[in-house]
């Protein structure tokens, strides 16, 4: 529990008692206290100038008559009219969740129960765990307690602006106007301007704004002008003491002036009354108070012209009575309250047009209310009615019933017939049983919404003129409907073997019936003639009617993921506009596609058997709108290519994963307008040279080839993304200028292509039981809202971290979790050895690290740990020692490869699960019509919108599985790709993959091909388990003798890169600062590159190296001061410069060549964390750098090397080297004459025995090839004893 105060307090007693003496110091200093609402917010002070509970600095004003004068002044006697009530100045506490609004806590709460309570809907279930997170500082971002109300908390600028300011009045010009001091206050939609001395006591002058100006007075400092409006408007001039206070007046102001209604929006301001100066806007017309605790609402009546008042979610547990005395109210909202029954005097309300009483808990109806004549829409969704209430039947004007999630066990059609409702809302009810009714007496029924609602069979034929059917996310295999009159029938997500639809619906456009068990499409369907939209994919069709292409108003089909073997070839008068057939069994497409079909524009035939492609036309002439084309996966050979010449228009092409060799140079010049470009797992050996005539293209990828030179794509100004990773490059030549926007060069995987120093030759270490790769790709916004955590080695050789993280459409989210969600799993590792305790515990501490960041944002995370468990060999049975402990919450999922079958390690959970649903309505949360809680996540487990909360939880769905020699690998990937496949199409699509980082590219790129608009990042791990393995003794302690330990070998096929964040770093407040804004390059023109597979942010650096993308370490032996993280004490050979840990080693084997004068060459290189591109000693031309660290985002604090297929990395920061044929770098010749090598003292005696077996050979030993600007950095594991 936090309540803030000025000591440290160590238990929760304590810090309550401290905050009770607090309040009591406050409120004996509370008297006479006056001041702006722009102050800093203290936490123990009440607000003095807010109209809170304790405020009396306003009286009630007259409420009589309306403001008629423009310039209204009110005497002091008027103003002595009683103002609301005011609560007793007795010590009170507030409490706060995920920094919203502030409650004021009732006698009987106590702070200490609240906080147990809330960490334990959140998902903690030890006792003592839930005391230990009550004492984190952080956890006030989830829950806080006061002692007061604090100021400026909860939109009090909003409320109210006042302060004490020099004021005229009239125009500047004329002397007889001079300043004088007077008490202002901004509230509503008036100014209220009256005398310092006798500001509560005498007249005031009430300015309307609504329709007015406010302006800045040039010839004045901090001046505004403030008119009212009409012919005979008043103008007020303000003398502000500060900018700032300037800046907040003419702010607000501003947004009342220009409004064209008479509104004030007080939402979440957490208001426990109105503000007495409010009540002066006489001519408030829309008021919105949602998300305060309001409880006296007497005074509502004095707003007289009042049309709109929303009282949502102010836990009013009974009904406001003052609103029924307000007449000229049309809209009442009082959704989210606790309301459990209606006064009969509600029926008096004659003009009410609109009421809403979604998510309370009513039961019944009284029977006045079918004197409201005037209704015409009435919610009623997510209350407890078992029946349809009985004075329904009277409400004529009502067209909408709705009652959404409720308790209605069945569905009567023959009570339907004496409602007056065209629109019947019945989803997410457990509707057992539908009784059928008479078709003549239903007919006034247009539209029906049964989704969700558990039904197996449902006939409708009875509603013999309904329009509109929304059955979805049911358990249908039978369903008939009328279709005399039907325009729509959305019946997705269902069991349906048979669908009856008669007579032939001659009005119907949109058919939905995906993801069923259709084996033919019904008759019906071609007979309708206006039917624009049709998608039947995730049937079981394995024919198409022929006639179906021929309709004249069909623009859209979707008939992927059926078992299609071939397409209709009758195409007359065909509209079609977007076909997708991807995931059936075609081996060929209509040869008279292109040539019939002229007006389509999008095709995707991924995941087919195309060997060819149909012309684009008969002749040289073509007329083909094609706009973007899928083929991503099919068998495609070279012949298809001269085919794509007839799309002028084309923009979008992917072709990844067929069979091309070559991509003739001629037929790409004829692309020009293409934008993206996607060549990708083909046999391709060079992207032709005329793709510079497709000036507009900006992403190119063509990864998992044969590449041996680098294409000059580079030249394009537009080009953002370019992926040549897993390839066979050998060198890569930059052009002068890089492109302005390019966001990504991805050159991973190609063994070819040395972007390291030499690395030092190493014994031959124990092989690796696991590798990995990944990949992260932005979506089609350029947006990444993915992150990946790989550790090949965490707290121990025989561990490692993997993780995906998705944020949906935020970056800060997954950006938080990857940095901080491995530190967080190895503390709690130290705390439990439970499976099940430690990744449960990892997932609830996080939501409180993710701080401001958590509370409105959200995202998606899955982790799988690896961990060794020591069996003896006799007590292992069948199975290994290792295993993998797999966390997930949201849409990111992990599947495991087991003997070729895919064995699913996380679930989903949602609210089309019961027991999910259930604790959803539990704590009152809605669920809109696409299936989101509240409007926000469709998913009820998820890290972040703590808000939501308890209704959405981090509590995590945890499985831990025995790894055995049977087990391949093990994917985890983000909800974008298990859109679109299932878990065993993502295993059987990379069994065959031997390199983890190809397979994590295939993934994201297959995603894509199919459709996904997505985010995508994707994890691979290829296990290698014996039963060797599962009987070795864990490593040796480190030794305590003073000598450099050695780390354990790498696993896997590339090296780990430092992280410069620690968890030190990151605050409960860190989220407050997080952006998706990349830093500033680090050098005068370089351009940071991101990291990851797909289209990056600035800011990172040019992929190179190994076969692994580079990574992110967050979690390991040394921490950023070089200082070990368990022991705090520094390393023997081991120093830091800030973030970067170095170690002192001899170089003296790695011999450098000297360039010769005439020599020049360029080369890329790491220097620093990041990619250069320099020249030799001999080049004229000025070296460029490309600035930031390899990885997703870059750090100007640290240094991060490129991965090899060693760890042993020497990093130069210097003149760029020149790379020579064989793949080593050398330092410039040349060195300064003053060059030294710091050599640390335990090895002094192997480098004096080196020195003289050369003097004694002959051999002179130079420091040649480090220059003194050089610094050298090996890893810990390059050390050899």
């Amino acid at each position: 529990m936090h309540v803030p105060s000025t000591d440290t307090c160590k238990a929760p007693d304590n810090r309550l008692s401290k905050s009770n003496q607090l309040e009591d110091k406050t409120a004996a200093d509370e008297g006479g206290k006056t001041g702006s609402t722009g102050g800093e917010p203290r936490l123990i002070n009440l607000p003095s100038s807010c109209g809170s509970s304790g405020s009396n600095s306003l009286a009630r004003p007259l409420t009589d008559r309306a403001a008629v004068e423009r310039d209204l002044v009110v005497s002091g006697e008027q103003r002595r009219v009683p103002g609301p009530e005011k609560v007793s100045p007795a010590p009170a506490l507030f409490a706060q969740l995920h920094g919203g609004a502030m409650r004021r806590l009732e006698d009987d709460e106590k702070p200490l129960q609240m906080q147990n309570e809330y960490l334990s809907n959140l998902g903690y279930g030890d006792p003592w765990r839930v005391q230990e997170e009550g004492m984190d500082p952080e956890i006030g971002c989830l829950i806080r307690f006061y002692a007061g109300k604090p100021q400026c908390v909860g939109g009090a600028d909003r409320v109210q602006l006042t302060g004490v300011f020099n004021v005229r009045k009239g125009k500047l010009a004329l002397p007889v106007n001079r300043w004088s001091r007077r008490h202002v206050t901004l509230s509503g939609t008036c100014l209220i301007v009256s005398s310092v001395k006798y500001a509560h006591t005498g007249k005031m002058h009430i300015l309307p704004l609504i329709g007015g100006k406010v302006e800045e007075v040039r010839r004045h400092s901090h001046c505004l002008a403030f008119s009212s409006s009409g012919p005979q408007s008043q103008t007020y001039y303000i003398s502000y003491d500060s900018y700032t206070e300037h800046l907040r007046w003419h702010r607000q102001a501003a947004k009342i002036v220009s409004q064209r209604v008479s509104s004030v929006d007080l939402s979440c301001c957490s208001l426990e009354e109105l503000p007495s100066p409010l009540f002066y806007s006489q001519d408030l017309t829309h008021l919105n108070l949602k998300h305060n605790f309001l409880t006296g609402l007497t005074h509502l009546t004095r707003f007289c012209r009042l049309r709109s008042l929303n009282l949502s979610n102010n836990a009013l547990s009974d009904f406001p009575l003052a609103v029924c005395d307000i007449t000229s109210l049309t809209e009442l909202n009082l959704q989210g309250n606790l309301l459990t029954s209606l006064p009969s005097v509600l029926g008096t309300m004659h003009n009410l047009q609109t009421l809403l009483l979604d998510g309370n808990s009513l039961n019944s109806l009284p029977a006045d209310l079918c004197s409201l004549e005037a209704l015409t829409y009435l919610g009623l969704s997510f209350n407890l009615f078992s029946c349809v209430p009985p004075a329904l039947e009277k409400l004529r004007g009502v067209e909408r019933l709705c009652l959404a999630g409720n308790q209605l066990s069945s569905l009567d059609m023959a009570g339907l017939q004496w409602l007056p409702h065209r629109h019947i809302d019945l989803r997410l009810n457990r509707l057992q049983r539908v009784v059928v009714g008479e078709a003549g007496l239903l007919c006034h029924v247009a539209q029906l919404d049964v989704r969700d609602a558990g039904l197996e069979e449902l006939d409708v034929r009875t509603l013999s003129r309904l329009e509109l059917l929304r059955c979805d996310r049911n358990t249908l295999t039978l369903l008939r409907v009328s279709g005399l009159a039907l325009k729509g029938l959305h019946t997705a997500q269902n069991e349906l073997r048979v669908l009856e639809v008669f007579p032939v619906p001659e009005s119907l456009t949109v058919v939905d019936v995906s993801r069923n068990r259709l084996d033919c499409l019904p008759d019906w369907v071609c007979e309708s003639t206006r039917l624009e939209v049709l998608d039947i994919s995730h049937n079981n069709i394995k024919e198409l009617p022929i006639r179906l292409f021929c309709s004249a108003s069909l623009r859209k089909v979707l008939v992927g993921c059926n078992g299609l073997r071939r397409l209709p070839e009758r195409l007359e008068k065909s509209q079609l506009e977007v076909l997708d057939v991807q995931h059936n069994l075609l081996t060929e497409l209509p040869h008279n596609l292109f040539i019939k079909a002229q007006s389509l524009r999008y095709l995707n035939a991924s995941a087919n058997k195309l060997e060819c492609l149909p012309p684009a036309s008969l002749s040289e002439e073509s007329f083909s709108s094609l706009q973007e084309l899928y083929l991503t996966n099919n068998s495609l050979t070279d012949k298809s290519v001269p085919l794509l010449t007839g799309h002028a228009h084309l923009r979008v092409l992917h072709l990844a994963y067929n069979q091309l060799q070559t991509f003739p140079a001629s037929k790409m010049a004829r692309l020009e307008q293409l934008e993206e470009l996607d060549l990708s797992g083909n046999r391709l050996r060079a992207v032709p040279t005329t793709i510079l005539s497709c000036r507009h293209m900006h992403t190119l990828s063509a990864h998992s080839n044969n590449i041996t030179v680098f294409p000059e794509v580079l030249q394009l100004q537009d080009m953002k993304c370019v992926d040549l990773s897993c390839n066979e490059l050998c060198e890569v030549v930059l052009p002068e200028s890089l492109p302005a926007k390019l966001q990504e060069l991805d050159l991973t995987g190609n063994p070819r292509l040395n972007l390291d120093h030499r690395s030092l030759d190493e014994g031959p270490g124990e092989p690796a039981v696991w590798s990995h790769g990944y990949t992260e790709a932005s979506g089609v916004n350029n947006k990444l809202c993915v992150a990946a955590l790989a550790l090949d080695s965490f707290c121990g050789s025989r561990e490692a971290l993997y993780g995906v993280f998705d944020g949906d459409r935020n970056v800060e989210v997954p950006y938080l979790l990857q940095c901080t969600m491995g530190d967080v799993l190895a503390e709690e590792l130290h705390k439990s050895k439970n499976q099940e305790d430690y990744m449960t515990n990892t997932f609830l501490t996080m939501q409180r690290k993710l701080g401001t960041a958590g509370q409105r944002l959200g995202g998606s995370a899955a982790l799988c740990h690896i961990r060794h468990g020591l069996v003896a060999p006799s007590d292992r049975g069948g199975g290994g020692c290792f295993t993998v402990t797999a966390a997930n919450v949201g849409r990111c999922q992990a599947v495991l490869c087991r003997d070729g079958k895919a064995l699913p390690l996380s679930t989903t959970h949602t609210v089309r699960q019961q027991s999910e649903y259930q604790r959803a309505r539990q704590h009152h949360a809605i669920i809109t019509e696409d299936n989101k809680v509240n409007g926000v996540t469709d998913s009820t487990r998820i890290m972040g919108y703590s808000f939501l909360c308890p209704a959405v939880t981090p509590r995590p769905h945890v499985s831990t599985v025995t790894l055995t020699p049977q087990d391949e690998f093990f994917i985890l990937a983000s909800r974008g790709l298990w859109d679109t496949m299932s878990t065993c199409e993502a295993v059987e699509a990379v069994r065959n993959v031997p390199d983890s980082l190809a397979a994590a590219k295939k993934l994201c790129t297959l995603a894509q091909g199919y459709g996904c608009p997505d985010s995508l990042c994707a994890v691979v791990v290829q296990l290698s388990i014996t039963e060797d393995c599962c009987c070795c003794e864990p490593p040796p302690p480190p030794p305590t003798d003073g000598t450099l330990p050695l780390p354990p070998p790498a696993m896997g096929t590339g090296s780990e890169v430092s992280s410069e964040v620690s968890t030190s770093e990151m605050s409960s407040e860190v989220g407050s600062t997080a952006s998706s804004d990349e830093p500033a390059n680090q050098t005068e023109k370089g351009v940071a590159l991101g990291g990851r597979g797909g289209v990056l942010g600035r800011g990172a650096g040019v992929y190179g190296g190994g076969r692994a993308s580079f990574q992110r370490q967050y979690s390991g032996a040394l921490s950023d001061n070089g200082l070990d993280s368990e022991d705090e004490e520094p390393i023997a050979g081991v120093f830091s410069n800030g973030s970067r840990v170095e170690v002192e080693a001899d170089i003296h084997c790695l011999r450098g060549q000297e360039v010769g004068p005439g020599e020049t060459g360029t080369a890329l290189c790491v220097i620093g964390g990041e990619a250069q591109l320099g020249a030799g000693s001999g080049s004229s031309s000025a070296s460029r750098t490309l600035g930031g660290t390899l990885g997703r985002k870059g750090r100007g604090n640290g240094s991060v090397a490129c991965q090899g297929r060693s760890q042993d990395v020497i990093e130069e920061v210097g003149d760029a080297p020149v790379r020579k044929q064989g793949g080593y770098f050398n330092a410039p010749a040349q060195p300064d004459p003053d060059d030294k090598l710091v050599i640390p003292p335990e090895l002094e005696e192997e480098i004096r025995e080196i020195m003289k077996q050369q003097e004694m050979s002959g051999e002179e030993f130079t420091y040649g090839c480090v220059p003194n600007d050089t610094l050298v950095n090996i890893p810990m594991n390059g050390i050899r004893d």
